[in-house]
């Protein structure tokens, strides 16, 4: 099989992206797509056996990528593997920010280590690489950038340090797009609801049953696929959002839209879109 796409598969012919998190989750499915749309893929991550395993996995499907271990939160790093990628690939058209992490914890409960570490992951590294990627190549040739962010409209209950540093990227896509909008460059975000990713496999235990109830709370009655946000990326990305910028697009089934007051009767016509045929059921999904 081959990735599924609703583009035509020559959207991305030749065209070169950077895709950060590469290695698992929205990120993994997003570099498949953009492969499979004819683009050479650089994967950064900080596992090598991660970004390294999805590069088989391309290379099999008869795509194009890279590996790269890069520690997003470090300004050397950053730079160097940009200019690495840059110079395999020949150029650069886009980044898709998508490297994030968080662990669940109450404000109280969250030491200035944590919190800071979060912010710099989530906040901090996707600027480092935004830059590099304009500085180094876009601000003369023009492309796009698509940052990662996370439904944390009216707060982020349990997760503050992410709320604060995706709240944070929202504007600094904002302020991106109009700085480097006579370049060529457009910077948007997507923002993710509750997704059905391999992420949620690295919440702890006492938080199963919780995941498993998230799809209840979205007015569609279900939770989001990768695929699902890995097409709206790459529409971003796409001619086709040439008037598109500085913009943020969620992609959380109406749930950021009043759900928490409005009564959510039994859905219907709610099939989703699924066309990443390498998809991973999360663990916390699939236990009986």
């Amino acid at each position: 099989m081959s990735y599924q796409s609703v583009f035509h598969p020559d959207l991305f012919k030749d065209q070169v992206f950077i895709v950060t998190g590469g290695g698992s989750g929205i990120g993994r499915c997003t570099a498949h797509e953009l492969a499979a749309l004819g683009a050479r893929v650089a994967l950064v991550g900080r596992k090598v056996e991660k970004v390294e395993s999805v590069k088989a996995e391309i290379t099999e499907d008869g795509g194009i990528a890279s590996a790269h271990v890069c520690d997003i939160r470090e300004e050397d790093s950053v730079k160097a593997t940009v200019k690495a990628i840059i110079a395999e690939h020949g150029g650069l058209n886009g980044l898709v920010n998508n490297a994030g992490g968080q662990f669940q914890a109450p404000l109280t409960g969250i030491n200035q280590k944590g919190w800071e570490t979060v912010v710099r992951t989530n906040l901090t590294g996707g600027f480092l690489m935004a830059r590099e990627a304009y500085t180094q190549s876009l601000s003369r040739t023009g492309g796009a950038i698509v940052n990662i962010v996370a439904d944390m409209w009216g707060g982020m209950p349990g997760m503050g340090h992410s709320g604060a540093a995706r709240a944070g990227m929202v504007n600094f896509t904002q302020t991106a797009a109009v700085e480097w909008g006579a370049s060529g460059v457009r910077v948007n975000a997507v923002a993710p609801g509750w997704i059905a990713s391999s992420g949620m496999d690295n919440y702890p235990e006492h938080m199963k049953q919780w995941i498993r109830s998230l799809g209840d709370n979205v007015p569609i009655k279900r939770m989001g696929t990768e695929s699902e946000v890995s097409s709206a990326i790459c529409f971003l990305l796409s001619p086709g959002a040439a008037f598109i910028s500085g913009d943020c697009l969620r992609i959380d089934g109406a749930a950021s839209h009043g759900g928490r007051v409005w009564p959510l009767p039994k859905a219907k016509n709610n099939e989703p879109y699924n066309g990443f045929h390498r998809a991973i059921t999360p663990n916390v999904l699939s236990d009986d």
